[in-house]
């Protein structure tokens, strides 16, 4: 029997996919403002065409408030779902599958911190609990801590919008469920600490998550995919986080409940850069214009100070490291049927295709380095390229971070890897 390589298709329930290569949930930058479909459709159009087998569109929030950055999209109406029709069309008019994710922001929306939004705000930031005192510090103003009733007028929103999606076109829905945000929230013993049913142990707290897969079935039909992406085991500073145990349990209770792929990543409780590891990245505190931008968003040099130390601390504490969430996934896969996805760090055709002959995944995600190379994956896919143009030109340097939470487009800030790939095209067309 043939191995397994990133060129081998693939079922998503009822999606049929042509490889193993997909664009993993990044930010682009489009926010809510007038045609983000042009620029979803300028980032995603051409990966297609270079024969990515699938995209998923970055987290995209299911109220008008609860972004964690500008530049995230929020559908607070059916309307401005439609409106991504002509990125769909377009995707699929290039051969490709597209998934768009789900979510909200939690107690760390921007609508927490962003000068700009937190005076508008209509309601604090929402929390499955009262947060542990240590977190505290990180807000001013508290959250919002949702009742039953509400928590369960949000799940039939997940379904709601997820109708929407599917009309617009999308071939399916990933709930976000990483990253700090609302659904991983209540994932974590760290945050929730809730008393009804939607608390507990891992398996109640996997409620929500339930739920919510059963919203979308009902509302956008059982036929429609649903993935998920989930903090399978989280650092923490304090307590007890989400152990690789309770992952397990998470991906398990997902098959059960009908999700059809599972991405398990391991993640900090605090949104830092333990999601995208890497190297601090100095020159973006040293850009004038981006320094600037930070002042108007933050409100205080000090604040900027003590970002600046906090991913300082966490490229050292979690430094960049090839496939970095491989024990999490592989550990997954062994216990679970349904597909599962592969993501962080994989950056070269070798560590794919070990992972996939390996059976320890089933599709491998590749994020920040398409926003350096579009075209990556019609180098990744053709067999025929010699070895040396099979690893990506993402130095993992970070220099996108910033600009993203500042809601900046979603492209390749480092000047050394762009003059790389400047020659490199050079040499190509010679």
């Amino acid at each position: 029997m043939a191995s397994t390589t990133l060129r081998s298709p693939i079922q998503l329930g009822t999606l049929r996919l042509p490889n193993r290569l997909y664009r993993a949930p990044v930010l682009e930058g489009a926010g809510s403002a007038e045609n983000p479909a042009a620029v979803y459709a300028r980032h995603f159009v051409p990966n297609v065409k270079a024969g990515l087998g699938l995209v998923i569109q970055g987290n995209t929030i299911v109220l008008p408030e609860g972004r964690t950055s500008p530049g995230m999209s929020s559908i607070d109406g059916r309307d401005r779902m439609l409106a991504l029709r002509k990125l769909t069309d377009e995707v699929h008019d290039a051969g490709g599958r597209i998934i768009i994710q789900l979510g909200h922001g939690g107690s760390f929306a921007l609508e927490s911190w962003h000068t700009k939004f937190k005076p508008i705000r209509k309601s604090p930031p929402y929390a499955p609990s009262e947060l542990p005192l240590w977190v505290r510090t990180l807000h001013r103003g508290g959250v919002h801590l949702l009742s039953t009733a509400e928590v369960t007028q949000l799940v039939e929103r997940f379904g709601v919008v997820a109708t929407w999606a599917r009309e617009a076109g999308y071939d399916g829905v990933q709930l976000a469920g990483s990253n700090a945000k609302l659904l991983h929230q209540f994932l974590s013993p760290i945050y929730n600490r809730r008393r009804d049913r939607y608390g507990g142990d891992a398996a109640g707290r996997a409620t929500f998550i339930c739920e919510i897969r059963e919203a979308i079935a009902r509302h956008a039909g059982a036929d429609f995919p649903v993935l998920l992406k989930y903090t399978a085991l989280e650092g923490t500073p304090v307590g007890r986080g989400i152990t690789l145990e309770d992952g397990v349990i998470t991906a398990k209770i997902a098959e059960q409940a009908g999700f059809c792929a599972v991405t398990p990543v391991m993640a900090d409780c605090v949104p830092n850069t333990s999601i995208c590891r890497g190297d601090y990245p100095q020159e973006s505190f040293q850009r004038k214009g981006l320094r600037r931008k930070l002042l108007d968003a933050t409100g205080r040099r000090s604040k900027i100070r003590t970002l600046s130390v906090g991913m300082r601390w966490s490229a050292r504490r979690t430094p960049f490291s090839p496939v970095w969430n491989h024990e999490v996934f592989a550990t997954v896969k062994r216990a679970v049927g349904i597909p599962v996805f592969a993501v962080g760090g994989i950056r070269s055709v070798e560590e794919a295709n070990g992972i996939l002959a390996a059976g320890e995944a089933d599709m491998i995600g590749v994020g920040r380095p398409f926003y350096a190379e579009p075209e990556l994956a019609q180098r990744w896919l053709d067999a025929a390229n010699p070895l040396h143009a099979l690893t990506t030109a993402c130095e993992s340097c970070n220099q996108c971070i910033i600009p993203q939470m500042l809601g900046m487009a979603g492209v390749c800030y480092n000047p050394t890897v762009k003059k790389a790939l400047r020659v490199r095209g050079s040499d190509e067309a010679a």
